[in-house]
């Protein structure tokens, strides 16, 4: 069985990394002889498997359920399935979930099974002509199950087709079509289950006249101003992020009131999973105004007749919209409402969409189990305070932007990092995303002084997460000398990076925030300056930087006292020395190098010699480290009731009075 699983897990990963065969955590596999079936189990990801997501379970007891009296009442029955399930287990110690299916694969009788849900095989089953469509296909090679509650009915329900597909043929059947959910193919070698499946999607490809090309389309600019509102909207019991799309697929069932009837009712249990039963349709096209009325409307009739929030927001002439509680899930939505488009697409080479039955949908909303299994995408287990933030570092490349991107991530955040240096950058996004943070990271290259780089940055952040909660302005520069020495343009320099840049940050970021506040007042958001301890008190030989930040506090104070009706706190934090960064400790442009060379400690000889000096100047006797800024930042995040202040982050060097 070794062997085996090996091959089961090699299948698995290929197969279940194709989202024309699977999305998110759809299908399942497993591998059995006659003692032992090592099938699925729940909370895995089918593209990135491996022996521990296999849960083995005793086929003695499995062929129990067979026998065994249950519940008519679905929601008994179902519990006193899943209690049995669990009790097959051969390792219980390891906690593992079976798949809801499990004993369906135990119930085909082959040595692999691999269930899958493709969209060009679902075209067929979610088609009015499904039954006859797989007739003329395949003929008496496979076996047509109309649409069964999944679980223990439809186990039964496949065991009552083996026996009579036997009687008849001789052999038990390898592949199981199931109405409205996918197919299921046993073999004896994997090799056998890939030939089946290219073999079933290639017959049915043969069939599809009206193959569309999805091609991503670009967003029209009115959705910064649309999505935040709706993002906002639906953050009641928790912080939520949204997702937004648009291609040709999407545009062409958007454009059409006879498509736009496909999405009536669901095809697939995996449909109503992800996507809810049915999504919420906004008209009002590009006007902002026109589509935040009429989402507005909708919502609370919506929220009236389900008890629930929509999963999926289609705004008519601009896309689609999928809040979730973390960016995987909204993008899974997205897929599978993307695989619902195709599928009801396809599906008129069948005779055209066939949906499921009220009452199969209501069971599929109340199944506890396919609960269990939405949730565990929705699973973060982040900080209550920063969890889903949406954040925006500038001069996040680096140094204590860098460290505070960090932070922000390992509390569930997700951060926008901004910079102009693209290649740093980029490579620090990467290897942000390799150490796996709750969080998520992007990487926007922007000039913090430039006014078109900023709007296209808000876009491109709210595109990405769905709004902005917090701005940290970050990003400075420093040239320091005697004031006999300093040239003006490097006066000017300093002055445009650190004051200004942090003004016209602030202008651009606000924009979402307050839309935000106008569809949610509970909500609290940040803007935060990474001010300096030399914003607090003057600093020899450094004047043009003492001025900017020295103006960024008043900046702070005044934008506080303006924004505050929109409850956006804004703050500063003002960091002592950060010696270990490359703005100190650069051999040539750092700080060190810059001061050695300007006298301003007399007898310094080295850069050493400069570290040591300053350093004695710490009543805690060490520079600032960006873990101390993230307290720091937590601390103003949290609180509800400060703004317009300066906190000083400078071990005892500077105390307020």
């Amino acid at each position: 069985m070794k062997e085996a699983l090996k091959d089961l897990i090699a299948i698995s990963q290929e197969y279940g990394r194709n989202k024309e065969l699977t999305i998110a955590s759809g299908g399942n596999t497993s591998v059995k002889n006659n003692e032992v079936m090592h099938v699925k189990a729940s909370g895995f990801e089918l593209g990135k498997i491996g022996e521990e997501g296999y849960v083995a379970m005793d086929r003695i007891l499995l062929d129990k359920l067979k026998i065994k009296k249950y519940s008519e009442i679905d929601a008994e029955r179902e519990a006193e399935v899943k209690s049995d399930l669990l009790k097959s287990r051969l390792h219980p110690e390891l906690n593992q979930r079976p798949s809801v299916e499990a004993s369906v694969h135990h119930a085909v009788k082959y040595k692999f099974v691999v269930h899958m849900h493709p969209t060009i095989v679902n075209a067929v089953t979610c088609a009015k002509k499904a039954q006859k469509s797989i007739e003329d296909l395949f003929g008496n090679e496979v076996v047509f199950v109309p649409y069964i509650t999944p679980g223990y009915i439809l186990y039964k329900e496949i065991e009552n087709l083996n026996d009579k597909y036997h009687a008849i043929h001789g052999k038990y059947p390898q592949v199981f079509f199931l109405q409205n959910h996918g197919l299921f193919v046993g073999a004896e070698t994997t090799e056998e289950v890939r030939e089946i499946y290219d073999s079933i999607i290639g017959k049915i490809r043969e069939k599809i006249a009206n193959d569309i090309k999805v091609e991503e389309l670009p967003l029209h600019e009115s959705f910064t101003e649309i999505v935040p509102a709706i993002r906002a909207a639906l953050s009641v019991k928790k912080l939520k992020l949204a997702k937004i799309r648009n291609n040709t697929l999407i545009d062409a069932f958007l454009k059409s009131d006879e498509k736009m009837g496909h999405l009536i009712n669901p095809f697939t249990p995996d449909g109503i999973v992800f996507c809810g039963p049915r999504p919420l349709v906004v008209e009002g096209g590009n006007n902002p105004a026109n589509v935040l009325k009429d989402f507005t409307h909708k919502l609370e009739a919506f929220r009236k007749n389900s008890g629930y929030d929509p999963k999926i927001i289609v705004v008519r002439g601009l896309g689609v919209i999928a809040p979730a509680d973390n960016i995987n899930a909204a993008n899974v939505a997205l897929d599978v409402f993307e695989d619902i488009l195709k599928i009801g697409h396809y599906s008129m080479n069948f005779g055209g969409p066939n949906f499921m039955e009220p009452a199969d949908v209501k069971f599929i909303e109340e199944w506890e189990v396919e609960s269990y299994r939405k949730g565990l995408i929705d699973q973060s287990g982040a900080s209550a305070t920063i969890e889903n933030k949406i954040a925006t570092v500038t001069g996040g490349a680096q140094g204590f932007g860098k460290g505070i991107v960090e932070g922000l991530l390992q509390q569930g955040a997700h951060v926008q990092v901004i910079d102009m240096n693209a290649e740093v950058g980029n490579q620090t996004v990467s290897n942000l995303e390799a150490n796996g943070f709750k969080g998520k990271v992007i990487f926007t290259q922007a000039n913090i002084t430039s006014a078109d780089d900023l709007q296209r940055s808000v876009q491109e952040v709210v595109e990405a997460f769905g709004g902005s909660d917090l701005l940290i302005s970050n990003a400075g520069v420093l040239r320091a000398g005697p004031l006999h020495e300093l040239e003006e343009r490097d006066f000017d320099l300093v002055t445009e990076v650190n004051y200004k840049g942090f003004y016209l940050t602030t202008k651009y970021y606000i924009k979402p925030m307050k839309l935000q506040y106008d569809y949610n007042p509970n909500m609290y958001m940040d803007v935060i300056q990474v001010n300096s301890k030399s914003g607090l008190q003057g600093s020899n030989k450094n004047f043009a930087y003492a001025g900017g930040k020295f103006g960024g506090i008043g900046l702070t104070q005044s934008f506080a006292l303006e924004l505050v009706p929109w409850n956006i706190k804004v703050n500063a934090v003002c960091p002592g020395n950060f010696f270990e960064g490359p703005l100190w400790s650069d051999p040539e442009r750092g700080l060190f190098a810059q001061y050695l060379k300007a006298g301003k400690v007399a007898g310094a000889k080295t850069v050493e010699d400069m570290k040591a000096a300053y350093e004695s100047k710490v009543p805690m006797n060490r520079g600032c480290k960006p873990e101390d800024v993230m307290r720091a930042i937590s601390y103003i995040i949290e609180q509800k009731y400060e703004t317009g202040q300066a906190v000083p982050v400078s071990g005892g060097q500077v105390m307020l009075n």
